[in-house]
């Protein structure tokens, strides 16, 4: 989406600002896990994307300031055992060809064969290796392609009970993941005498638990 000056409306979409906004009022998981029955945390459970409640934000510096975009969430698959989190695992894929990075030009930019290629590279993977509990949620490391390389990366996970459901409700779940980058290290190093090399990201997935076959 453009606006009468041609910038990009890529702040946060919808599903975001409802994080920023309302997140702080969602229960962390911790304590809904005191009511969950034992047996519904036996084994990890697989949970399926909503994804046109997700998002991801991503931060940089442009010309020395502040910038932001948004890239959609392609698909997400997720196990998760909510009573021991090491055993849970997470893939998370997210749409280059639709990435904004919040002006046309920087979106070009972005998008083109120095810095994401998106044409060839269509596709942002994370992929889950190791899940520890930490006081605030969970550290994953995992491995991150991008342009067709991989390195490994950590990010940090807090999940939530999603607004508007039950104390008790592990079927419906949001995901924060938050992590950086620096895209040089993935040979994305267009336009360094304007763009920053660190990236930081925001991926915010929204899942329910998958429906008995």
């Amino acid at each position: 989406m453009r606006n009468s000056r041609g910038r990009e409306k890529c702040g946060y979409t919808g599903g975001e600002r409802d994080h920023m906004s309302g997140f702080a009022r969602h229960i962390l998981l911790a304590l809904l896990l005191a009511q969950a029955p034992a047996a519904a945390l036996a084994e990890p459970k697989p949970y399926v994307l909503e994804g046109e409640k997700s998002s991801v934000g991503f931060a940089y510096r442009l010309n020395g300031h502040p910038a932001r975009g948004v890239m959609p969430v392609r698909a997400a698959e997720l196990w998760l055992d909510l009573q021991h989190l090491e055993r849970s695992r997470i893939t998370v894929s997210l749409d280059v060809r639709r990435a904004q990075a919040g002006m046309i030009l920087a979106t070009t930019a972005m998008r083109g064969a120095s810095v994401l290629d998106a044409r060839h590279h269509p596709e942002i993977r994370f992929e889950s290796i190791r899940l520890r509990k930490t006081p605030d949620g969970a550290e994953i490391d995992g491995e991150i392609t991008l342009r067709g390389v991989t390195r490994p990366m950590r990010l940090q996970a807090r999940l939530y009970r999603q607004r508007g459901t039950a104390p008790s409700d592990l079927a419906h779940l949001s995901v924060l993941l938050t992590g950086a980058l620096a895209r040089t290290d993935f040979g994305a190093s267009g336009y360094g005498a304007i763009v920053g090399d660190r990236i930081e990201l925001r991926i915010l997935v929204r899942i329910r638990a998958r429906d008995p076959e």
